[in-house]
C-alpha cells in the first residue's frame, strides 16, 4: 500500500540546505537525482498543526555562476550540520535515567523473526513527534534514527520501519487509520506514541485510555504483533497541564500492564534529562515548547532502541539463534 512504504517521510522537509545533506552520504544515482531535485524545491512553512507532506519533485535547470556560488555555500552549511549531527552525543551524552526505568518486557514476535532470518516490519504509529516535527531533516526523526540503530545492531537482518505519524492527531483520529496504516502492514512490532495531543486539548485521559486499549485489542487480534506504547513528552507545553499529563501517563501504564504490552516511559525519561541530568529544556525541545529537536529525537530513539535490543535478548529461542540476536551491545 503506497502510504505504508518503508521510511515514509511524512515529516516536513527542512530548508533546501538540509535537503543537500542527502548528497553527502553514499547513495545510488537515483537517490542522488532525487536529492538534487529536492534542493530546488522551496521549503514548506511549518504550522502549529503541521500536515507533513512530501515536496513535489522539481527539475533543476542550468545555474549561473552566482547560483553555483549559492549552491556551494549551501553545501558548506550542510557539511557543518552533518558534522554537528555526527557528534551530537559527544557534546551532550545520551544517558538512561539514573535510577533506571521499568523493563519494557519481552518482544517474542520480533525475536522469533530475527532468529528465523525473516524480515521484521515495525510501524511507528503516532502524531507529530513520530512524524518528526522539529527535526532539522527527515533523517533525524526518531523512526529513522531507530531503524539505523537496529540495522547496525542486527546487520544481517531485514528490518523495515514505517513512519505512520500524522501531526495533530491523538487516539480518536488514529483509530480511523489503525486498519489501513497499521494492521494492513502486518507489523511484527507497533510502537504507538499517543496521549500528548489529548492532554493539550484537555480531553479526558480515561476516555483516551479506553480508546488505546481498544486499539491494542484490535492489533493483537489481527496477528499478535508486539506492541510498545510511548506516553507523552515532558515539555513546557505539556507541563502546563500537569494534572492531566500525570493522569495520562498513569493510565497508559495501566493499559500496558492490563493488555500485557510494553511501554516506553518517555515522560519520565525526558524529565530525568532535565531534573536529574541537569540538561536545559531548550537543549532537547524546540522554541514551540512542545516538540523535540535533533538531540531529543536522537536520544529518545537511542534509549528506545536499547530497550528493544534488551527485550529481544531476553527471549531464549535456542542454540541456533544468530549471535547478533543473542548478544546485547550498547551503542
Amino acid at each position: 500500500m503506497s502510504s505504508l512504504r518503508p521510511f515514509c517521510l511524512t515529516a516536513w522537509l527542512a530548508a533546501p540546505a538540509a535537503a543537500v545533506l542527502l548528497l553527502l552520504a553514499p547513495v545510488s544515482p537515483s537517490r542522488a537525482q532525487q536529492a538534487v531535485q529536492a534542493q530546488a524545491a522551496p521549503a514548506p512553512q511549518q504550522s502549529a498543526n503541521p500536515a507533513f507532506a512530501l515536496p513535489s519533485q522539481t527539475t533543476v535547470a542550468a545555474t549561473s555562476p552566482d547560483q553555483r556560488g549559492i549552491t556551494a555555500r549551501a553545501v558548506d552549511k550542510v557539511k557543518q550540520v552533518a558534522k554537528s549531527a555526527g557528534d551530537i552525543f559527544s557534546r551532550v551524552p545520551c544517558l538512561p535515567p539514573k535510577g533506571g526505568s521499568k523493563a519494557m518486557g519481552s518482544l517474542p514476535h520480533v525475536a522469533s523473526k530475527l532468529a528465523a532470518g525473516q524480515p521484521v516490519v515495525i510501524v511507528a504509529f503516532g502524531s507529530s513527534s513520530t512524524a518528526g516535527f522539529g527535526a532539522s531533516s527527515p533523517e533525524f526523526n526518531y523512526p529513522n534514527r531507530l531503524a539505523a540503530q537496529l540495522r547496525r545492531h542486527y546487520p544481517t537482518a531485514d528490518i523495515t520501519v514505517i513512519n505512520a505519524g500524522v501531526g495533530g492527531e491523538d487516539a480518536p483520529e488514529m483509530m480511523k487509520r489503525l486498519q489501513t496504516q497499521v494492521i494492513d502492514a502486518h507489523p511484527d512490532l507497533v510502537i504507538w506514541q499517543v496521549g500528548t495531543n489529548a492532554v493539550l486539548r484537555n480531553l479526558d485521559p480515561g476516555e483516551t485510555a479506553k480508546i488505546v486499549e481498544e486499539g491494542i485489542s484490535r492489533i493483537q487480534a489481527s496477528g499478535g504483533a508486539d506492541i510498545v506504547l510511548v506516553d507523552p513528552q515532558y515539555s513546557p507545553a505539556v507541563n502546563q497541564r500537569k494534572e492531566s499529563a500525570g493522569k495520562m501517563v498513569k493510565l497508559l501504564g495501566k493499559v500496558a500492564e492490563l493488555r500485557h504490552v510494553g511501554i516506553f516511559p518517555r515522560f519520565e525519561v525526558m524529565r530525568d534529562w532535565h531534573e536529574n541530568q541537569s540538561i536545559p529544556v531548550e537543549s532537547f525541545v524546540i522554541a514551540d515548547g512542545l516538540h523535540m529537536n535533533d538531540w531529543g529525537y536522537a536520544c529518545f530513539a537511542q534509549l528506545l532502541g536499547d530497550d528493544i535490543i534488551r527485550s529481544v535478548g531476553q527471549i531464549k529461542i535456542g542454540v541456533n539463534v544468530p549471535a547478533d540476536v543473542r548478544t546485547y551491545r550498547p551503542m
